[in-house]
């Protein structure tokens, strides 16, 4: 452990793990993988829902944006989730330190699962993107406290298999995101998508309510001046950021422009980070615990592959939808191989991490999804036979296994109790400020190189819906997707170098025996 964390744990407000409550310990008397099942459930369902989305935006926009030939209005249907997910981790992640994981992911929960509903009731564009909105403040309530949980409650020398089941749920709704998406788009209609989630979350919530033990809490005093700050400067960015291709990258209201508005959401970010340093009481963001390479690298790792598994899904589904003439279902099929193989592969890389250098299977991972989108991009065209679709498919999800249980496991392994909220929530804040940041940036990149290809899209008449393109269309339209996904692969390779630096972790079981020792 750090010398940061050892001195946290020990501080007189911070008592070891329900050592106030030997009685209600779930250390001592009870395995916590039955916990972390019910907190999966939840967890499959937030992912589940970002993948299923990607697959029904053609059919979103055909029935409630039709006729637009910008691409943008819809993202903001994953966009708008996107922000609202990111700016309350922060302290979403405190909040499960204060009033109990437990409490605040079934709050999250509660609140996801009646989104998910009013998303499905939806009339218009706009109500679903409010609603997406809702979404999100559900998710990022819930997120945080199953890295929490896993933190507090599994030894050190067991959190790579408990990552493991992490990363295998990434994998398996990979596979029944799209599929489940496809088959209700095409048999019932987009709006199914989202009543799914009602049934999945009235089970999570049950088994959450039954399984999930209550944790110790630890007093917080709440950064309100740092949610303002970061939350301000986040949504500035991204919204020039969305919107600047709309606007011709000029004036947008008044004298308020889109690089106006870029530039000072750049710059209430470095005040935000300058208040954080400042702050000596109980910041948003504790920066000791950037002292730590690996959890500072594993951050960096996160954002990239936020940032490029958001932005590939678009231009890939719209290329398979529109460029090919696919149902949502068949574009689906052509990601089972990925989810297959991240499935199973995710569990076997979580126990192996627990005892070798995390880079052995970061680097690789990584490359492999970076390679598979570049493979990728060479076979989006009209004549590729779609079974070759299937190839790069296999190989991103070998990579996946290698990525997200990983990182996640390399950012948390030296967090202690008091810091696991905490560093749960930076964690999961700066993944998905990635992934904003990528549905932001792919959405300017494919108008971007529509034009390139396809000289007055924007001034088209009719826009982009369901259906093949016509065959003087369909070639340079496939060929604008297939350059955009290039900036996913672009992107990863950043993770890649950053991953780089990373340290192998000293053994840690002393915190585990020092928690059972204070029970």
């Amino acid at each position: 452990m750090t010398e940061e964390t050892t001195r946290a744990d020990a501080a007189p407000a911070d008592p070891p793990i329900d050592a106030q409550h030997p009685s209600t310990s779930p250390v001592k008397t009870h395995s916590p993988w039955p916990a972390l099942w019910a907190l999966v459930i939840g967890f499959f369902m937030i992912l589940v829902d970002t993948t299923i989305v990607s697959v029904a935006n053609p059919a979103i926009k055909a029935d409630l944006d039709p006729g637009t030939p910008n691409l943008d209005n819809v993202v903001w249907v994953t966009s708008a989730y996107l922000l609202a997910y990111a700016v309350p981790l922060l302290i979403t992640g405190r909040l499960g330190d204060r009033f109990g994981p437990k409490n605040i992911y079934l709050t999250g929960l509660a609140v996801f699962t009646l989104a998910s509903l009013a998303c499905g009731l939806s009339p218009t564009l706009g109500t679903l993107i409010a609603f997406r909105a809702v979404q999100g403040l559900g998710a990022a309530m819930m997120t945080p406290q199953t890295m929490a949980v896993i933190t507090r409650t599994f030894p050190p020398n067991q959190r790579g298999a408990a990552m493991g089941l992490w990363g295998a749920t990434s994998g398996v709704a990979m596979l029944v995101g799209p599929l489940a998406g496809g088959l209700l788009v095409d048999g019932f209609g987009w709006e199914w998508i989202f009543f799914v989630n009602i049934p999945v979350g009235i089970v999570g919530f049950v088994l959450a309510w039954m399984l999930v033990p209550k944790l110790e809490t630890h007093p917080h005093r709440f950064d309100i001046v740092g949610v303002f700050l970061s939350a301000i400067g986040l949504f500035l960015i991204v919204f020039g950021l969305q919107e600047g291709e709309t606007y011709d990258w000029g004036v947008i209201w008044g004298p308020i422009t889109v690089w106006g508005l870029i530039i000072a959401g750049v710059v209430v970010m470095g005040l935000f980070i300058w208040q954080q340093f400042r702050t000596k009481s109980e910041p948003l963001v504790p920066m000791e615990l950037f002292r730590d390479r690996n959890f500072s690298v594993a951050n960096i790792g996160i954002a990239t592959v936020g940032f490029s598994v958001t932005s590939m899904s678009l231009p890939m589904m719209f290329f398979f939808q529109l460029g090919r003439g696919l149902s949502p279902t068949e574009s689906a099929l052509l990601l089972v191989p990925m989810a297959i193989a991240a499935g199973v592969l995710s569990p076997l890389a979580g126990r192996w991490l627990d005892r070798t250098d995390p880079r052995v299977l970061l680097v690789p991972g990584l490359l492999l999804v970076a390679g598979a989108l570049v493979l990728y991009s060479v076979l989006m065209n009209v004549d590729t036979p779609v079974w070759a679709f299937l190839i790069p498919s296999f190989i991103m999800g070998v990579g996946n296994a290698g990525m997200w249980g990983p990182l996640a496991t390399t950012a948390t392994r030296n967090l202690g109790p008091r810091q696991a909220g905490a560093g749960a929530g930076i964690y999961n804040t700066t993944r998905t400020i990635g992934s904003v940041l990528g549905s932001a940036a792919i959405a300017v990149f494919m108008q971007g190189r529509l034009e390139a290809n396809l000289p007055g899209a924007s001034d088209a008449g009719e826009g982009f819906g369901e259906g093949t393109l016509p065959a003087v269309v369909a070639e340079p339209f496939s060929t604008a997707m297939a350059q955009s996904i290039l900036l996913s692969a672009a992107v990863l390779v950043v993770g890649v170098v950053a991953v780089l630096f990373l340290r192998r972790p000293k053994p840690v079981a002393g915190d585990w025996t020092a928690a059972k020792r204070a029970d």
